[in-house]
This record gives C-alpha cells, sequence and structure tokens, in this order.
C-alpha cells in the first residue's frame, strides 16, 4: 500500500500536501510527453536532410503519432477502470520511454514513424488517465487548486518545446530530444510505483468488441482527414482532396456507428449519456471553443516568427517563453479561485485576456518591437492560466465520480479532433486571406495583414466563448453512484 493510502486510511482525510509526491510523478509524466511533441517538430527539416528524404515522408513522424494518440485515448478509461489507473499510467509512460529510446537510434525515416506511432501508443493515455487521476486523488472543496498543478505542464511544455528543440537542433543533434526522455521516463516511474496508491477499479464489463474497433477508428481517421486538409507543417492537401474525404467520410460513418452502438450498451467504452447533464454539454462546447481559440493562437504565432519575421526555432522558442511562464503562474491561481467562485467567472475573465491578446496581435506590422509582441502574449498566456483547467474541473465535476475516467478520455479524445480542425481550418483561413491581400493590396505588408485577419478571427472566437461561458453555472452534486447501483466512497484510495 502506498504512503498516499496509508495516510488517507489511518486518518480518513486527504491534504494536498499528502498528495505531493503522487503529483511530482503525475506531472513529470505529463512534461515529458507533452514537451516531446512540440520539441520533435522543429526537427523537421532536419530529418529531411539526414534521411535524404522528402517533406510528405517525413511528415508520418508527425501524422503517425497524432494518429495513434487518436486511436488510444478513447480506450484510456476502461483500461484504468479494468485494470487500475495506476498500472496503466506506469505502462503508458514506459511505452513512451522505450518508443523514444528507439527513435534516438533510428537509422530510417521509416524506422522513425514506426519508433513515433510506438510513442504515441503509450504517449496518448498519459494526459486522460492523468486527469481522471488527479481529480480522484484531490481533497474534496480542493479540486480546482489541485488541476490548476497539474495544468502546469500542460501549457508550458508546449511553449517550452520549440526552445529545448531549437537549442538541441541548433547546437547538438535531434538525437537528444528523444535521449532527454530517458532519465525523465525513469524517474516519472520510480517515483510513480513508490507514491501513486492503488485507486479502487471500478466494475467493468467484458470488452465492447464494437467500441474498441469503431473508437480508434472513427477518432483517428477524423484526426487525419481534418489534419491532411491543412497541414501544420505544409500547405495541406485541401478540404476535396481524396486524403481529407476518405478520412472524414470513414471517420464520420464510424463516429455515427460507435455513438449508436454506445448509446445499447448499458456499460459503454465511452460514457456518452453523460451529454444529458446540461452543465456537461455546456462545459464541453465552451471547451471546443477554447480548444480552437488557444491552440489557434499557439500554432499560428511560432509560424509567423518564423515565417515573417525571420526568427530561427530556438528564438521563437525564447520569445514565446513569458507566454509560458504567465500560464505557469496564473495556472494554480486560477484552481483556487475556482475553488472559491466556481467556473464562470475564472473562465470569463481568462477569455477575456485572450480574446484582447489576440486582438492586440491583429495590429503587428513590420515597425512592431518584441516587447510590443511580448505584451499580447503574456495576456494570452494569462488567459489560458485561468481559463483552462477550470474548465476540465467543471467538466468532470459535472459528471458521476465513478465516470471520471470515461470522461476524461472522451473530453481527450474530442480535444484531438479539435485540435486537429482547429489547425486545418485557420491553415485554410490564412491561405485564403493571403490570396485576398496578394490580389487586393499586393506590397510588403501582405504577411502582416494576413496574419492579423486570422489573430481577429481568434479573438471572435474569443469572444464567443465568453457569451457561452455567461451560461455556465456550479454543476448539481452527483451521485455518486457505481454501475451495480452501490454508492461509491469520497476516498477512492484502496491498497490492493
Amino acid at each position: 500500500m502506498s504512503s498516499v493510502s496509508s495516510k488517507a486510511t489511518s486518518s480518513g482525510e486527504v491534504t494536498i500536501k499528502s498528495i505531493m509526491l503522487p503529483l511530482m510523478a503525475i506531472i513529470v509524466g505529463m512534461f515529458m510527453v507533452i514537451l516531446d511533441g512540440t520539441a520533435m517538430n522543429v526537427a523537421v527539416n532536419q530529418f529531411m536532410e539526414d534521411f535524404e528524404s522528402t517533406f510528405t515522408l517525413v511528415q508520418w513522424t508527425i501524422t503517425g503519432y497524432a494518429l495513434a494518440q487518436a486511436a488510444v485515448i478513447p480506450l484510456a478509461g476502461w483500461l484504468s477502470d479494468r485494470f487500475g489507473a495506476k498500472r496503466i499510467f506506469l505502462i503508458s509512460i514506459v511505452l513512451f520511454t522505450i518508443g523514444s529510446v528507439l527513435c534516438a537510434f533510428a537509422t530510417t525515416v521509416e524506422q522513425l514513424i514506426i519508433y513515433r506511432i510506438l510513442q504515441g501508443l503509450g504517449g496518448g493515455m498519459v494526459a486522460p488517465i492523468a486527469m481522471a487521476f488527479t481529480y480522484r486523488l484531490s481533497p474534496p472543496g480542493k479540486q480546482g487548486a489541485v488541476m490548476g498543478m497539474i495544468g502546469i505542464p500542460m501549457l508550458l511544455a508546449p511553449a517550452l518545446g520549440p526552445v529545448v528543440g531549437g537549442y538541441l537542433v541548433e547546437f547538438a543533434t535531434w538525437h537528444w530530444i528523444f535521449l532527454i526522455n530517458l532519465p525523465i521516463g525513469i524517474i516519472a516511474v520510480f517515483v510513480g510505483l513508490k507514491t501513486l496508491p492503488n485507486l479502487e477499479r471500478q466494475t467493468v464489463p467484458a470488452l465492447d468488441i464494437l467500441g474498441i474497433i469503431l473508437a480508434p477508428l472513427a477518432f483517428a481517421m477524423l484526426a487525419y482527414g481534418i489534419s491532411s486538409a491543412g497541414g501544420e507543417h505544409g500547405p495541406g492537401n485541401g478540404w476535396t482532396s481524396p486524403e481529407t474525404l476518405i478520412g472524414l467520410i470513414v471517420g464520420g460513418v464510424a463516429l455515427i456507428l460507435f455513438i449508436i452502438v454506445e448509446l445499447s450498451r448499458k456499460q459503454p467504452l465511452l460514457e456518452l449519456r453523460v451529454f444529458k447533464s446540461s452543465d456537461f454539454t455546456r462545459g464541453i462546447i465552451l471547451q471546443w471553443i477554447v480548444q480552437i481559440a488557444l491552440f489557434g493562437t499557439l500554432f499560428l504565432f511560432p509560424i509567423f516568427l518564423i515565417g515573417v519575421k525571420g526568427y530561427s526555432a530556438f528564438e521563437t522558442g525564447l520569445i514565446l517563453l513569458p507566454q509560458a511562464l504567465a500560464a505557469g503562474i496564473f495556472m494554480p491561481i486560477g484552481g483556487k479561485l475556482f475553488d472559491k467562485f466556481g467556473a464562470r467567472p475564472v473562465v470569463v475573465f481568462g477569455l477575456i485576456l485572450v480574446s484582447t491578446g489576440a486582438f492586440l496581435l491583429s495590429f503587428m506590422s513590420a515597425t512592431t518591437t518584441i516587447p510590443q509582441i511580448m505584451v499580447p502574449l503574456v495576456l494570452l498566456g494569462s488567459g489560458m492560466g485561468f481559463s483552462m483547467m477550470p474548465l476540465n474541473t467543471h467538466i468532470i465535476q459535472s459528471a458521476p465520480r465513478h465516470l471520471v475516467g470515461r470522461v476524461t478520455s472522451l473530453t481527450g479524445a474530442a480535444q484531438q479532433v479539435w485540435t486537429s480542425f482547429a489547425i486545418a481550418g485557420l491553415s485554410t483561413l490564412l491561405a485564403s486571406r493571403m490570396k485576398h491581400h496578394t490580389i487586393e493590396s499586393p506590397g510588403p505588408n501582405i504577411p502582416y495583414l494576413t496574419y492579423g485577419d486570422v489573430f481577429l478571427v481568434l479573438a471572435g472566437i474569443g469572444v464567443l466563448g465568453i457569451i457561452v461561458a455567461l451560461l455556465l453555472r456550479k454543476p448539481k452534486q452527483q451521485e455518486e453512484t457505481s454501475p451495480t447501483g452501490e454508492k461509491q466512497e469520497m476516498s477512492m484510495m484502496m491498497g490492493h
């Protein structure tokens, strides 16, 4: 039995201080996985050079990873309930770490793609399991503060990724992007084995075979189709290309069949009946809006700094650092405010900052200085810190406690698709506005006018989020009843 379990059992009370060590294991694991994604992205050109390969093939090192993640995220909740969250979380970290080491020693681009898929299979389950794990560890009334703590790597890591990756590619070698995961992974597993409690397993039925086939197919193909339309690292194939249409049609049909199958099951792979809760539905719709505004900005701005302003990947990472630091500072503050005031005022305030930051970025020009860039970036980071985890915690609180693992899998799978949608949609909009300004107002300001238009759209999306956030209310207390009808214990920690 872990130390946390012992404390909970002996005193009947769990405090934030008593769960700090298991939280560190969760944070280290999440940070490693999220950092690797953005750190690897800046090495694409180096892969093309070292492997003497084309962009089309090298891009599959990113696409294959994303599809593997999209495929396993829906399974995370069921596996955690069936085999224990601690066991599946640690296995996921081990799988990701092994994949990282193999990536570092890849001698061909084909090997790298295969090993990246292995990484994705492990990394895809880390975030949804970590979210559910943390929520169930949290002391009553302190969920916002605790969730705010694990939200730090979710915003800090994507911004630090280009700094770390750019530095390693520029001053060392791309192999170290993957090798640095070995000591981090070992530390996360060691600390996790020693400190993570064995959460009580849920009563689950036999594996939903149709669900386990349809869910990965639906979410992976939708992510592929959408990302194919407007690629993160290239111009994309367009919305009418065969790749896009095949992905959208196959993914859409699989999703419809999956919904029909899951609603007919008493114990589905993903619990879609939580949408009957108006609190949950409002929260997740808002989360999708926020996803586009936040990750759209995170996607666009590095491209602007590198492609238009001419900064290197490493310099771009340094410019983005204040945004990451602001997010990291205000994330736990947003969590504490959530515990005190609920989601609505905190999320509204955060989205006001995000919208203001995006609006200011729409006025950038060739004479804009770095300090002038950093002010809206700090506003964006602060807004992300205030809004993200209070909204995630609100969504989890809107569902029965015994479904927390299934809910984080559901929201994680949907987020994967919506992130792809944001990137594809903004890439298409960027190309469209570039064409418009080339015809209407040719000259050196075309890139600034183009990006200005897109940031203005993102500011509008942020305003839409504010309107939806005003509809949020504190979730009604959910009946903590298991699928078998037995009341759940408030403490979910039991040793085996």
